[in-house]
This record gives C-alpha cells, sequence and structure tokens, in this order.
C-alpha cells in the first residue's frame, strides 16, 4: 500500500512541474553534493598523498578522520548554518566536513598500498621525490583513491537530505513534508529518488575508474577466488 502511494506520488504530473518540482530539487541536490565532494577532494586528496608519500602524520590523520566520521550529520550542518550567518555556506561547509575522511582514507591508503619493491625500482632508477608520486604511487593509488570518491559520494547523496531542515529544497524536502502530515506516500517517493540518484552516481563514478584506472591495475583487483577459479579451467582445458 505504502509503495503504491509512493508510486502514485512520483507519476503525479503536478510534482514535475513548477519552481519546487522534482526536477528542480534533483538539481539543487546534485549542486550540494558536487560541491562537497570536490571541495573535499580539493583538501583530502593532497593532504592524503602528501601524508602517504612521506610517511608522515599518519596516526594524525586517522585520527582526525575517525573524529569526523563520529560528527553527528544534523547538528552539524545546523551549527556551521547558525555559525555561518545563514545561507548555503554551512550547509556545503558541513557537507564538505563530512566527505573528507573517505576522500583522505582512499588517497592515504592507496599511497600507502603502493608495492615498496615498485617504488624503490623507481628510486633506482633515479626518480625525484615528486617523480615517485606522480609516475608510480598515484597510478598504482587510483583504484582506492576513486573508491573513497565513490564512498564519499554516497555519504553526501545521504547527507544533503537535511538540508530541508533550513529551508532548503533538496530532496529532504518530501521525506519532512511527508513526515510532517504523515503521507507516508510521499516520503517513501522521497528516498527512493535519493537511493535512485545516489545508485546513478555511484555507476557513474565506476565508470570513469573503468577509463582511468589502468587495466592492470583493475585485473589485479579482482577477486583472489574468481582468478583462482579461471586458473582452473585454463589447468583444466590443457589437461
Amino acid at each position: 500500500m505504502i509503495f503504491a502511494d509512493a508510486f502514485a506520488w512520483l507519476v503525479d504530473p503536478t510534482n514535475w512541474s513548477g519552481s519546487k518540482s522534482i526536477p528542480v530539487r534533483v538539481g539543487i541536490h546534485l549542486l550540494y553534493c558536487l560541491g562537497g565532494v570536490l571541495g573535499a577532494a580539493v583538501i583530502a586528496v593532497p593532504l592524503g598523498l602528501y601524508v602517504g608519500h612521506t610517511g608522515r602524520g599518519g596516526v594524525l590523520l586517522v585520527g582526525t578522520g575517525n573524529a569526523l566520521r563520529a560528527l553527528p550529520t544534523l547538528g552539524l550542518v545546523t551549527f556551521l548554518y547558525l555559525v555561518l550567518g545563514g545561507g548555503t555556506a554551512g550547509v556545503l561547509v558541513g557537507l564538505v566536513v563530512l566527505a573528507i575522511p573517505p576522500v583522505l582514507a582512499g588517497a592515504y591508503a592507496g599511497v600507502q598500498g603502493v608495492d615498496r619493491g615498485v617504488v624503490d625500482a623507481a628510486r633506482g632508477m633515479g626518480m625525484t621525490g615528486a617523480q615517485r608520486l606522480w609516475k608510480v604511487e598515484v597510478p598504482n593509488a587510483l583504484p582506492l583513491l576513486i573508491a573513497g570518491l565513490r564512498n564519499a559520494t554516497l555519504q553526501v547523496v545521504a547527507t544533503a537530505s537535511v538540508a530541508a531542515f533550513i529551508g532548503i529544497e533538496t530532496l529532504g524536502r518530501p521525506l519532512l513534508d511527508g513526515l510532517r502530515v504523515l503521507d507516508y506516500g510521499q516520503f517513501v517517493g522521497g528516498a527512493i529518488l535519493i537511493a535512485v540518484l545516489a545508485v546513478v552516481l555511484d555507476a557513474l563514478l565506476a565508470l570513469v575508474g573503468r577509463f582511468v584506472v589502468p587495466r592492470g591495475l583493475r585485473l589485479s583487483a579482482q577477486p583472489k577466488r574468481r582468478r583462482k577459479t579461471a586458473s582452473v579451467k585454463v589447468g583444466g582445458s590443457t589437461a
């Protein structure tokens, strides 16, 4: 019954036109998500690469990331909204803060996870520290770095919904309005839109990863069981 009401709300033409329509709210939601993830990437990627490359400040980095993860989403956004005098700045800063930990962890773990033998070989070839970072460590760190961006995107898509509590027309508005008037069809419909948006963005980032990450790294990241099954088949065919 609830899902039938949600479907009816989703296909209602009145919800697809006007300044508070579903397309408008999707667009606003996307803008906040894009701002949050890009802002976090600008801060966290260079910091994570530096700490992973130099090995300095790793403990502080992990501790800070865990502390940021523990921050309450709604409380942080509301606090920043009040401190920064209202407007969109507080919401954007809150989303950036919440998106930093997964991006930071992906960049740091990606560089730290590079085979030390490969790095030593690059050093033996006479590469400078900057050359080793950009030509060896960063390309090998791309799978985990993109995974961190995907994780941050999923978190921001869900978190941006709380902006509706301070009057911003994101996809959190149907959830808030649905709860206020006990319209669970509208509430579930809004939740479905957020989930679909998260899946679409994650799929797009996965597609970007297929083009950006070198094929050899993608093959080496396959599950061991899958590679083992393939080797068994090859062995069986040669027998």
